[in-house]
């Protein structure tokens, strides 16, 4: 059980992180990349909090 959740963390961490990169590379203006990475960063809060069992 810990294993599974534990590994589950490092995959939502890992695509996060992925995730990030690549919004790095489009094309946008520096205000459309800042709101997109931070909608990516709520995104992967949340993502880590489900698998804490918080929600």
């Amino acid at each position: 059980m810990g294993a599974s959740i534990l590994i589950g963390i490092l995959i939502t961490f890992l695509v996060v992180i992925l995730v990030l990169y690549l919004v790095q590379r489009l094309p946008l203006d520096a205000r459309a990349r800042q709101i997109a990475q931070i909608i990516v960063i709520i995104i992967g809060i949340i993502s880590l909090l489900k698998y804490l069992a918080v929600f």
